[in-house]
């Protein structure tokens, strides 16, 4: 199965439009803006110098964008730092066009959120602040890029008789790893995908990005794809990273002893759900020669223990 993709080209009298609607000033300049798989983000500079995101949700049906925009209002409501669309002169937060949705979204000044002691300690404190909030409809019980993702390969696999190495080890993992997370973990509002692409900061965590992974799941499986995401570099999984993350983690919401214990079964996971989804993308869905083999940097760490 191959899903074609692609980006939208936005004029500038479209962007002038939906600038209108928003009751913003008109358009000076446009600069397409590099991160994100899908959809299409281009900074917006204004007339008066102001800047704003400009983003089309070419990979997300409209219904989706409605949840996806739907959690990061929930988040903002409740203090986690986000970015929420601006609202229009017909009071919504998406226009819709040719099947496609489209928001405005205020530009965050910073990078990519750091690795250094203070930056982590930040992301640890936000992440427990944010498994602490309410549920709310909008956000599924199923993460997108575990074990329902795994099956749906498993089933592409089957239909197409191409049972590469990969899936089968993906396979046989799965079901180990099955057996070995424990039911009854505290639950919250999780992200899903922290990563340094999503978080947004500078010494401190200015907005938590990109919704769409986010689900109700055990909260040390967060903390876990934090650690995933910001505690490895080249040389391996590093010790004052996990220190950091967790003291500012455990600031706010001390793990029990069983999340402590579920740790490592819980980052295997993490790890391999991310290898997982580089795989059915740029492997099975949407076969990009020079992305198909990112997730082998996912498979070589399960090969490598930490102390948790």
């Amino acid at each position: 199965m191959v899903i074609e993709m692609r980006r939208v080209e936005v004029g500038v009298d479209e962007a002038n439009d939906l600038l209108n609607q928003a009751g913003l000033p008109t358009l000076n300049s446009m600069e397409i803006l590099q991160g994100g798989w899908d959809n299409t983000n281009i900074l917006l500079t204004l007339s008066d110098a102001s800047k704003v995101v400009l983003k089309v949700w070419n990979a997300n049906t409209v219904e989706e964008v409605r949840r996806v925009v739907a959690r990061h209002c929930h988040l903002d409501e409740h203090g986690i730092p986000t970015a929420v669309p601006i609202r229009l002169a017909n009071g919504s937060l998406i226009a819709e066009k040719e099947g496609m949705s489209w928001t405005l979204l205020p530009f965050i000044e910073g990078g990519m959120l750091g690795t250094d002691e203070n930056s982590l300690k930040r992301l640890g404190e936000n992440l427990a602040r944010l498994h602490q909030i309410p549920a709310a409809d909008c956000f599924p019980d199923d993460y997108r890029m575990g074990w329902s993702l795994f099956e749906e390969m498993f089933v592409i696999a089957d239909e197409a008789n191409t049972w590469s190495d990969f899936l089968i080890a993906l396979k046989k993992e799965s079901e180990s790893l099955q057996n070995q997370i424990p039911d009854g973990l505290p639950q919250g509002i999780l992200h899903g995908d922290v990563f340094p692409d999503n978080i947004i900061g500078d010494g401190s965590v200015a907005a938590i990005l990109d919704l769409e992974e986010a689900f109700i799941g055990p909260c040390a499986f967060d903390l876990m794809m934090a650690f995933v995401g910001f505690g490895w570099n080249e040389d391996g999984p590093l010790t004052d990273r996990w220190n950091a993350l967790l003291d500012g983690y455990e600031s706010i919401r001390p793990l029990t002893q069983y999340e402590r214990s579920a740790l490592p079964a819980l980052h295997r996971y993490a790890t391999l759900s991310i290898a997982a989804w580089r795989y059915w993308k740029h492997v099975m869905t949407q076969p990009d020669e020079a992305l198909k083999m990112r997730y082998l940097e996912m498979t070589e760490r399960l090969e490598i223990g930490f102390d948790f």
